[in-house]
């Protein structure tokens, strides 16, 4: 793919992600309403529904990313991305007139199947990146889900103000539109000689977390990743309820927090990532992100005004440079024919821990916000994430120190 052709691919895959991220982040304001709503339960006892319906979502996507992966590198990225798109839809709809929350967590299953989207973007962008360049274009992933975040939680918070289901139908019309644009517009990106044929068992989820052992280089910055992804559920999970619960944001609060969210990150990964990763390199980058990430969660656990939690966005979303750079450096560690398995395998594991972060930080603020607990600490599930981020930066450095004893 030639220079012009590789930058407008880049920015159809990143207006596909951005409106992908939109529809997640429509509905994110109004879900504790809706969960409140079918059961007729605190934001404390909705938050324990809320992590089981994420678990459900993560279990699908681990066990089908790597299916879907391993298909984008036989059929190409474009045919797998725009099946997943039109079933995010077909899900959203679903989500918007089910009438229990048994059906709600049907449709989370069935969002699962086809959430795994994210992968062959990740391998799109690696097909089209030079290795120079991409910590830099990964970090465009970032900028999609920070613009998503700006513009989906603030139209989420308005729609449902007039109806609970309103943002999953807007969430539907956005997928569909988003598969239709890329329908018309999004060229593939994986040259026929780089296809390989499909093999059961690297379908097999464990199999492709398996196969990261391949690269020694890799492995463990994979386990350092894990705990990434593990600790950021703290916010993905509990954002939303601890902000309730703690300080009584409406939904309109929470969708301009987390627009503050989006613009942070849209700012650190679009703009201050392209002048700090050069200037620290990857290695740094990495460890010096996830410090970062680490005192942010910290200072959110032990926030005790509303406004302070806008505040401690700023070294927690500056933890953002940590992600792009972990993810270049280890693209960097596997050839091009595949980017697409070791996509699936990261994704796998991003899924993995969505599997068991949702339930235990859910549970976690839980506890801690029932009369069974010694004592009251709505803020334990970051203190935890605080905890995993320390780990993942040790384990980084250690994996460096030992990267360069081999070569």
């Amino acid at each position: 793919m030639h220079r012009p052709k590789k930058q407008a691919a880049l920015g159809f895959i990143f207006a596909t992600l951005l409106i992908d991220v939109m529809g997640l982040a429509i509905i994110i304001p109004v879900f504790p309403k809706l969960l409140m709503h079918l059961i007729h339960g605190s934001v404390s006892d909705v938050s324990i529904y809320g992590g089981w319906l994420t678990a459900a979502y993560a279990i699908m996507q681990f066990l089908c990313s790597p299916l879907i992966g391993n298909l984008s590198d036989k059929y190409g990225r474009r045919p797998v991305l725009l099946c997943s798109l039109v079933g995010f839809g077909i899900d959203y709809l679903f989500l918007a007139f089910a009438p229990t929350i048994g059906l709600l967590f049907i449709g989370r299953i069935i969002a699962g199947f086809t959430g795994a989207s994210f992968t062959t973007a990740n391998a799109y962008i690696a097909d089209i990146s030079t290795p120079e360049k991409r910590a830099a274009n990964f970090g465009l992933v970032g900028v999609a889900f920070g613009l998503g975040f700006i513009i989906g939680p603030v139209i989420g918070g308005i729609l449902g103000k007039y109806n609970v289901h309103y943002p999953f139908l807007a969430a539907a019309g956005l997928a569909f539109l988003n598969a239709i644009y890329g329908y018309f517009i999004l060229p593939e990106s994986l040259a026929p000689e780089n296809r390989r044929p499909l093999e059961l068992k690297k379908i097999n989820p464990f199999t492709s977390l398996i196969q990261l052992k391949k690269y020694k280089s890799v492995i463990g910055l994979a386990v350092s990743l894990f705990l990434i992804y593990f600790a950021v559920q703290a916010v993905q999970s509990v954002w939303t309820y601890y902000t309730m619960y703690k300080f009584n944001w409406s939904e309109t609060m929470v969708g301009i927090s987390l627009g503050v969210v989006g613009f942070l990150v849209a700012l650190v990964q679009g703009g201050l990532i392209r002048f700090i990763n050069p200037k620290l390199g990857n290695e740094r980058s990495i460890w010096v992100g996830l410090v970062l990430y680490s005192i942010g969660l910290l200072l959110f656990a032990f926030a005790s005004e509303g406004w302070m939690m806008f505040a401690f966005l700023v070294p927690y979303c500056l933890g953002g440079i940590a992600g792009p750079a972990l993810q270049g450096y280890m693209s960097n560690s596997v050839p091009a024919n595949e980017q697409g398995n070791l996509q699936g395998g990261l994704t796998g594991l991003m899924s993995l821990s969505a599997v068991f972060g949702p339930w235990l930080m859910t549970l976690a603020f839980h506890y801690f916000t029932s009369k069974a607990a010694p004592f009251q600490f709505p803020g334990a599930p970051f203190a935890i994430g605080s905890i995993l981020m320390l780990l993942s930066a040790i384990l980084a450095i250690l994996s460096f120190k030992k990267n360069k004893q081999v070569l």
